[in-house]
């Protein structure tokens, strides 16, 4: 598959992220991203400002991991990260195989509602919200 054309296929998922935007009115960004932070779809974000934030989810994921395989009876595997940084919210959720949902909100946001609305369009379009490893196969 090409870049152009994963690409397109990706930025025609935005719509999806739309009606999280539009229920919470303080979310300021939401990404989605593979496991290997390749921004798949974005609302309320710029390219640039998207890729960073991206790339900077996979990271925090990666991390997430190799702290849940310290718990015994867990399976190893990020569900949430929540941040609270000064100004707003960071939230990170699994949503799906190999893709994590991320929103930016603002201080004043309504936590609770923001977990909730994210497992609610995961639970919703799940199966739509995931990336498939890529091979060197599939590189132009």
């Amino acid at each position: 598959m090409s870049k152009y054309v994963a690409t397109k296929q990706w930025l025609n998922m935005d719509w999806m992220l739309e009606e999280l935007a539009s229920s919470v009115p303080q979310i300021r960004n939401i990404v989605l991203l593979s496991s290997d932070g390749l921004c798949m779809a974005q609302n309320g974000t710029e390219g640039d400002a998207a890729d960073r934030l991206a790339a900077a989810c996979a990271g925090l994921q990666s991390l997430s991991a190799a702290i849940a395989v310290e718990f015994p009876h867990g399976d190893g595997r990020m569900k949430l990260v929540v941040v609270e940084v000064d100004g707003g919210f960071f939230y990170l959720m699994a949503a799906g195989a190999g893709a994590y949902l991320a929103v930016l909100a603002d201080a004043d946001v309504d936590a609770g509602l923001v977990g909730q609305r994210m497992r609610d369009l995961v639970a919703r379009i799940g199966q739509h919200l995931s990336s498939p490893p890529r091979s060197d196969r599939q590189l132009p």
